[in-house]
C-alpha cells in the first residue's frame, strides 16, 4: 500500500471565523479534530490527535490521516439526528470552503506547456524537460471566490490543471518513490494576465495577482484516485466548453514530475505542485476569448469535483487578509 493510500477528500472550512480540516461524507461535512474530541468522551480512537488546520495535518503525516480515518468511519456509524452526531456535522450547504491549504508556506510550483497541444498552440516545441515556474502564495483563493478583475488587467485567462499536494518531506525522490511522498489532489485554476506576462517577459507577475490561484474543492486522498495519470478534466466559462482533455495528455507524468522538481530542492509537507493545462486556453482562440467581469469559471476534474468562481471588477473586492 502506498505511504498515503486512503479513500478521503479533505476540506478546508470556516467555522466561527477560524478555518477547520474536515472531510465530506454523503451531504455532510465532518469536522474531523470535533468528531474525535466527542467520539473519544467514551473510548479512546488513538493517541494520536487531529489537528485544527490543513497544514499541520498534513505535516503529522500517515498517523494523522489514520486517525481521521478512524474518527470518520466511526462518525459515519452514528444517526445523523443523534445529538452527538450534531456537534461536529454541518451540512455542505451550510459551512463555506475553503482553499484546501488556505495559506500555503512557499510559492506554488506549477508546469509550463505540460501538454503537447497547448504547447503546440501557443507556438512553442514541446518540450524535452519540465519548464517549471510559480506562483504567489497570496494568489490562493477557494470554491465560489471571485477573481477579482484588477485595474492593470485587460487579457485575463484560464487554464484547467491538476494539482498535488506534498505529504512526506524528500530531496531527489526517485520515480518509484515519488507517490509516496504525495498526499492528495485538488484543482487548480491557473489564471493568467496575458499582457503581464508579455511585458514583463516572465510568467511570475501574471500569474501572481491577488485571486489568481483558484484551488479546491478538496484534497482527494489515496484510493480516491487510484491513477492521477488517467484523469477527465474539463473547464466551461458560462458554462460553454473551453478545454476538455485527461491527464493521460500529460508530456510529463507526476513520478517524473516529484523526481525533477526534487533534485537538489527538498519538498515539504502543504508543498503545491500544478501539473499543467490542456489546449483551449482563450489566448490562443481566434479571436481571442478573455474573461471579464460577471464570468462564471468551473474547472471540473474526475473523482475530485468542481471549483466554481466568478469574475468581478476590482472596485467591488476587498483586499486580502491572511
Amino acid at each position: 500500500m502506498l505511504h498515503w493510500a486512503a479513500s478521503m477528500k479533505l476540506v478546508s472550512f470556516l467555522w466561527r471565523q477560524s478555518d477547520r480540516v474536515g472531510a465530506i461524507w454523503d451531504e455532510w461535512v465532518i469536522d474531523l479534530p470535533k468528531a474525535q474530541s466527542t467520539l473519544e468522551e467514551t473510548i479512546p480512537l488513538t493517541d494520536t490527535k487531529i489537528p485544527d488546520r490543513m497544514l499541520p495535518f498534513l505535516e503529522g503525516g500517515s498517523r494523522v490521516l489514520q486517525a481521521a480515518q478512524r474518527t470518520l468511519r466511526k462518525a459515519a456509524r452514528l444517526d445523523p439526528h443523534s445529538p452527538d452526531f450534531k456537534r461536529f456535522a454541518h451540512r455542505r450547504e451550510s459551512v463555506k470552503l475553503l482553499a484546501p491549504i488556505p495559506h500555503p508556506r512557499k510559492n506554488i510550483m506549477c508546469l509550463g506547456a505540460n501538454y503537447s497541444d497547448h504547447a503546440l498552440e501557443t507556438g512553442r516545441a514541446v518540450p524535452l524537460h519540465p519548464v517549471f515556474f510559480t506562483k504567489a502564495p497570496t494568489a490562493v483563493i477557494g470554491p465560489d471566490e471571485a477573481i477579482i478583475y484588477h485595474r492593470c488587467v485587460r487579457h485575463l485567462d484560464y487554464e484547467v490543471e491538476l494539482a498535488f499536494t506534498v505529504g512526506k518531506r524528500g530531496r531527489d525522490i526517485s520515480r518509484k518513490d515519488a507517490y509516496k511522498h504525495i498526499a492528495a489532489y485538488t484543482i487548480m485554476n491557473d489564471v493568467s494576465e496575458r499582457g503581464l506576462q508579455r511585458r514583463h517577459e516572465q510568467w511570475f507577475k501574471g500569474k501572481s495577482l491577488d485571486t489568481f490561484a483558484p484551488m479546491g474543492p478538496c484534497l482527494a486522498t489515496g484510493d480516491e484516485i487510484p491513477n492521477p495519470n488517467n484523469l477527465d478534466l474539463e473547464l466551461r466559462v458560462n458554462g460553454e466548453l473551453k478545454q476538455r482533455s485527461n491527464t493521460r495528455n500529460m508530456v510529463f507524468k507526476i513520478p517524473e514530475i516529484v523526481e525533477q522538481i526534487s533534485l537538489g530542492m527538498t519538498l515539504e509537507p502543504g508543498d503545491v505542485v500544478s501539473t499543467g493545462t490542456p489546449a483551449g486556453v482563450g489566448f490562443t482562440r481566434d479571436p481571442p476569448e478573455y474573461l471579464k467581469p460577471g464570468d462564471v469559471v468551473e474547472a471540473r476534474i474526475e473523482r475530485i469535483g468542481v471549483l466554481r468562481n466568478n469574475v468581478v471588477p476590482a472596485r467591488y473586492a476587498q483586499p486580502k487578509s491572511r
